[in-house]
């Protein structure tokens, strides 16, 4: 008894030091980066420096905007594309296909969530730019093109959120539907689906962060050229691969700037959270005690 006590004790404060230890490591990250971001926002401006269009590092330009511009056109070009897709895939898993079937979509959605994203990188790379160029002209790097790979990554991710809120409605939800005269697509339109829908947002939130904060494959593909773009064939660059294209060899207020960029990354990042977030509570479905 005492050995069983003991054992419990053990793993509810290792459970509790290893949950405290991993918010103090994301704050230790947060407040070295706005440490090390913030020389450059106070000497440029804060106002310079988000909506300045000009990214000059030579000159002492440090104006973010065009890059904010093209990560927001990445990100919401590809949930366009993918939301659509993922959910008619997960309805199709979930209610319509066969369990033989069901059998080997699962493993393969979860195999291209495995794949690095420097495959997806080169994939675009070496096919997708090159089609892009002979359908639409251009150089082929470009928003659409970097679009398209960030739909394919994060297919996989909305696809197994959305499959297993699909899968967690109640099942008497259906029966009473079908109880009722419904056909099968009326109760997953009218029933099913509305009662997984804070699932589908948390879905579509973690596959947009996962658009948001992809670096390598956009790299590759996107052209990373800092200018407003006028159409989705243009080339763009990203908040992430400016980053990393230029961390290497940055020095001084230049490296600082790239931190700054971090910040403005981070406060992106929340406020579209936020938003998700509050999407997926107002849509919530109360049963009793807990929701859906």
């Amino acid at each position: 008894m005492m050995n069983n006590r003991l054992e419990e004790y053990l793993i509810e404060k290792g459970l509790f030091i290893t949950a405290i230890s991993s918010i103090i490591i994301i704050l230790l990250i947060i407040t070295f980066i706005f440490i090390e971001g913030f020389p450059a926002i106070e000497s440029y401006g804060v106002l310079n420096f988000v909506f300045g269009s000009t990214w000059a590092p030579l000159k002492g330009d440090f104006g973010v905007l065009t890059m904010i511009v093209g990560t927001l056109g990445i990100t919401f070009l590809a949930l366009a594309m993918a939301v659509p897709l993922s959910l008619l895939c997960a309805i199709f898993m979930a209610e319509i296909a066969p369990s033989s079937m069901r059998r080997i979509l699962k493993p393969v959605i979860e195999t291209l969530a495995g794949i690095p994203s420097v495959v997806y990188g080169f994939f675009g790379l070496i096919i997708l730019v090159p089609f892009m160029r002979e359908q639409f002209g251009g150089t082929g790097f470009s928003m659409l093109t970097a679009s398209v790979i960030l739909t394919v990554m994060i297919l996989p991710t909305i696809i197994s959120v959305t499959v297993d809120s699909l899968r967690s409605v109640p099942y008497e939800y259906k029966e009473a539907s079908l109880a009722l005269g419904s056909t099968q697509w009326q109760t997953i339109r009218n029933v099913i689906f509305p009662a997984a829908l804070p699932g589908v947002i948390t879905g579509i939130i973690l596959g947009m962060g996962r658009a948001i904060g992809e670096t390598l494959a956009v790299i590759m593909v996107a052209g990373n050229v800092t200018q407003f773009p006028t159409s989705v064939m243009d080339p763009v660059r990203a908040l992430t691969s400016n980053i990393a294209l230029e961390m290497g060899y940055a020095t001084g207020i230049h490296y600082n700037a790239l931190f700054g960029t971090a910040i403005v990354l981070f406060f992106m990042i929340m406020i579209l959270l936020v938003a998700a977030n509050y999407l997926h509570y107002k849509k919530k479905v109360v049963i009793g005690g807990g929701y859906l």
